[in-house]
C-alpha cells in the first residue's frame, strides 16, 4: 500500500498532567503515516483523486489546538479515530512528541498504529 505523510506538524496545545501544563500551551509534533491507494490520482493528475493531506493537517491542527488531553496517548488515538472516519485511508500511524518534556532529550512521545 502506498504511504501518504505528514512529518514534523508543530502544533500549540494543552496536554499534561501537571497543573503547570494546564495552564500553558505546548508544542506537540506530530507525524502521520496514512495507507492511501495512489494509482488513481497518479493516473488522473487530479487532487480530487488524491488524497489531500493539506486538508488533512489543518483538521489535526484545529483538533489539537482546541483538545485539552491530559495524556499523548489519548490524543494519538482520538486523532486516528478522526482520520480514519473522515478521511478515505485504511490504516494510520500516529507519531506524537512533546520537544523538552524530559530534560536531557529532545523529545518524548508515542506512535500508534491503527487500522
Amino acid at each position: 500500500m502506498d504511504k501518504v505523510f505528514i512529518r514534523g506538524l508543530e502544533v500549540e496545545g494543552i496536554i499534561g498532567i501537571f497543573k503547570w501544563e494546564r495552564e500553558v500551551r505546548q508544542i506537540i509534533s506530530v507525524d502521520i503515516e496514512m495507507d492511501f491507494d495512489n494509482k488513481k490520482a497518479a493516473k488522473s493528475d487530479s487532487i480530487e483523486d488524491a488524497l489531500n493531506y493539506k486538508l488533512v493537517g489543518k483538521r489535526i491542527t484545529s483538533f489539537i489546538k482546541n483538545s485539552k488531553f491530559q495524556l499523548v496517548e489519548t490524543l494519538a488515538e482520538n486523532i486516528s479515530k478522526i482520520i480514519l472516519k473522515e478521511f478515505p485511508v485504511t490504516t494510520v500511524k500516529v507519531t506524537l512528541s512533546k520537544p523538552g518534556a524530559l530534560r536531557g532529550s529532545d523529545s518524548v512521545g508515542i506512535s500508534i498504529t491503527r487500522p
